[in-house]
């Protein structure tokens, strides 16, 4: 993903700003992962949830439907969605085969959000922090 964003006032820069913290920790299972794809994917449903909450916040604000800070927010709303479809109900443990196409899914999900994340710093002002 390329792309500029540069923030048109104090709401998209607080809504990008807000997406590129919901966006550093959440494709990846944590420590207690109990080996399920559903449990797995459980970092991507709260991603989801809370890019719902930031879109819906900033359009209650008076935000415009067609800024790039709401475009980059529904692009993970769609990432993140793709891969919850397909694993989210999913408690069989994994097997070689599955745990190998669940990585692929998770690091698709990853790498869009690694290039989000990106383009937010970037355009906010804060690319000087880690990403």
């Amino acid at each position: 993903m390329t792309g500029q964003w540069k923030p048109r006032d104090d709401a998209e820069l607080a809504a990008g700003w807000r997406l590129w913290l919901e966006l550093g920790s959440c494709a990846w299972p944590g420590a207690d992962w109990d080996g399920t794809p559903a449990e797995a994917v459980r970092g991507l449903d709260r991603c989801f949830a809370a890019c719902d909450e930031i879109l819906d916040g900033y359009h209650r604000g008076g935000g415009p439907g067609d800024a790039a800070a709401a475009g980059l927010v529904r692009s993970m709303i769609l990432a993140a969605n793709w891969t919850l479809e397909l694993w989210r109900d999913d408690t069989v443990p994994l097997d070689a085969e599955r745990a190998a196409l669940l990585h692929a899914d998770l690091a698709g999900f990853a790498d869009h959000a690694a290039s989000v994340r990106t383009i937010l710093a970037d355009g906010g002002g804060w690319a000087s922090l880690p990403i």
